[in-house]
């Protein structure tokens, strides 16, 4: 073994014992086999001084992760868009997860863009803040001027952060992967495909490439709309671990008091944003997936600021279609409609109990059936029906989780501008624009282009297909092959088990007789076959139970 694999594995070693001597101090590792000790937790405190009993179950994961670090902030954050995982109350907790990083020396921060960009930053920047203005898990961001005289920010990566995170995903994936094969009540939530899930979401979060290709598709998708602006990016300045964009200035949307003052129409301000939203989502099929109101500005000239395109949705024509359908069944009172797209989308369990799932949502439907469209809460609706596919086991797609988060999230900051506003309002005029998508002519010619492809191979294939058949048949050496996965190892173990039986009967007969030789009138043969019978039906049963066990991994 190589000496960087004993460091790794020694590192490994020791934040695993951290990761479990955090769940432990916040009582959430009972399923490691651990105690919850009521006077023991009323003397533990979490890392904020507050005492851990007087501390929801919730809260108390949520400031584990914040104490485990960065990468578990991040997992945090994925979560808080699961709420058909791990249900409304966690999501809604795992939402206020925010990190607010130490920012790393000038020294480091200089160090990473010369060693990145080629130069040194005296000679990419006329002016470089050395004090950090913003620094978040991944990144710091840092006020810049161009030679030209633009003003930018330039978001640098923290040192060591990537070589911190491969280190956890490493132990993340060791822990779903023992949880999923030996703690049977996590199994149906499939933790491995969820750790999975988030390497590849964490992994383009530290690619700034990816960041930086993102608010450029934004920039072409919005390039007719003036009032709608996301950032200049510099790709001569940007890098993997650095990125360089033009700096918005005016009023960030958190400061909801700041833009009464200045007697901005917000009722016309929110209607323009949530417009854009929904052009990202049902037209371009691509969006800005954080509408925090800390990611939203109001420019000069009334235009609206966009940044951090690190977090991002896609929507496929499929995936668009279904939750149009799911939004328009929620605002149309249709549960009939609901509960088909939820089956259609989800991964339901073997067991799913369709009849109360649909009585569920009926009750919903009765609910909210007697609200007007403007005071129908699209969010709250999203999170009540959330909650039932989280009840019966029904597990989404993560796109489709992270778009309903995301409109739930965009309805909530447009209710800190406006209380009044209605979401829902908005949505259905999207209505008649979907049916004329899916009825349009692009749309159904493509369609028959598609099943013209499908049934033309299917006539060129049928004949040569059928005539290979009758050719078998005619011949008598047609054979329909059936295969069942380990049901050679089932019979020899069936077999096994008979000679074993057998054995153990026998020798039992041998035994009771007496038949020679014998010592002390007791039968040698029978003796020795039948504690040979012992030994050969012990290994035959752990041999059963390892199969088992290994069978029961989803």
């Amino acid at each position: 073994m190589q000496i960087p694999s004993l460091k790794r594995m020694d590192r490994n070693a020791r934040r695993l014992t951290e990761i479990f001597a955090v769940l432990g101090k916040y009582g959430l590792a009972d399923w490691l086999g651990g105690l919850r000790i009521d006077w023991l937790q009323r003397q533990l405190v979490s890392f904020d001084g507050e005492r851990l009993s007087n501390v929801s179950h919730e809260a108390r994961i949520r400031l584990a992760l914040i104490e485990l670090g960065t990468t578990f902030i991040k997992f945090g954050q994925v979560l808080s868009t699961r709420a058909d995982l791990v249900g409304a109350e966690l999501a809604s907790e795992m939402s206020q997860l925010r990190s607010n990083t130490p920012p790393d020396s000038v020294t480091a921060v200089k160090s990473m863009i010369q060693a990145e960009l080629g130069k040194p930053v005296e000679e990419l920047f006329a002016e470089f803040e050395e004090k950090a203005f913003a620094s978040a898990s991944i990144g710091q961001v840092h006020r810049a001027k161009l030679h030209d005289g633009q003003v930018v920010v330039v978001k640098v990566q923290h040192t060591g952060i990537e070589e911190k995170i491969a280190s956890d995903l490493e132990i993340m994936a060791f822990l779903a992967d023992f949880i999923q094969k030996h703690v049977s009540q996590f199994r149906p939530y499939q933790p491995l495909a969820v750790v999975r899930e988030f390497r590849r979401t964490i992994l383009k979060e530290l690619d700034f490439a990816c960041e930086r290709r993102n608010l450029e598709e934004f920039t072409r998708n919005f390039a007719d709309n003036a009032t709608v602006h996301f950032p200049i990016t510099y790709p001569d300045l940007s890098s993997q671990r650095v990125l360089t964009m033009e700096m918005l200035t005016g009023t960030s949307f958190e400061n909801a008091a700041g833009l009464r003052q200045a007697g901005v129409d917000l009722n016309e301000i929110v209607c323009r944003g949530v417009n854009a939203y929904l052009e990202m989502i049902f037209t371009n099929g691509f969006y800005h997936a954080d509408p925090h109101p800390g990611n939203l500005i109001l420019l000069p000239d009334g235009v609206i600021g966009i940044i951090d395109g690190g977090m991002i949705g896609r929507v496929d024509d499929h995936l668009r279609e279904e939750i149009e359908c799911m939004l328009l069944g929620v605002i149309h009172k249709d549960p009939q409609e609901v509960t088909d797209v939820v089956v259609r989308l989800g991964s339901p369990p073997p067991d799913l109990d369709i009849e109360g799932l649909r009585s569920d949502l009926n009750e919903f439907n009765l609910e909210y059936g007697s609200r007007a469209l403007r005071d129908f809460n699209v969010g709250e609706a999203l999170n009540d029906i959330t909650d039932i596919i989280h009840r019966y086991r029904v597990f989404l797609p993560a796109g489709c989780s992270l778009l309903l988060k995301t409109l739930v999230m965009l309805e909530g900051t447009s209710h800190q501008l406006n209380p009044s506003f209605s979401l829902a309002e908005l949505i259905q005029p999207y209505e008649e624009k979907s049916l004329q998508r899916r009825f349009s002519t692009s749309k159904l010619w493509g369609k028959m282009s598609r099943a013209y492809r499908d049934w033309d191979r299917l006539m060129e294939q049928m004949p040569r297909d059928l005539s290979v058949i009758l050719q078998h048949m005619r011949s008598g050496n047609y054979e329909i092959k059936h295969e069942h996965r380990r049901l050679e190892t089932t019979v020899n173990h069936l077999v096994m088990g008979l000679l074993i039986a057998a054995l153990f009967l026998g020798s039992t007969e041998l035994w009771s007789r007496g038949i020679p030789p014998t010592l002390h009138d007791v039968s040698i043969p029978g003796v020795l076959g039948y504690f040979l019978a012992l030994v050969l039906g012990f290994r035959l049963f752990r041999r059963i139970v390892r199969m088992e066990s290994k069978s029961g991994e989803p």
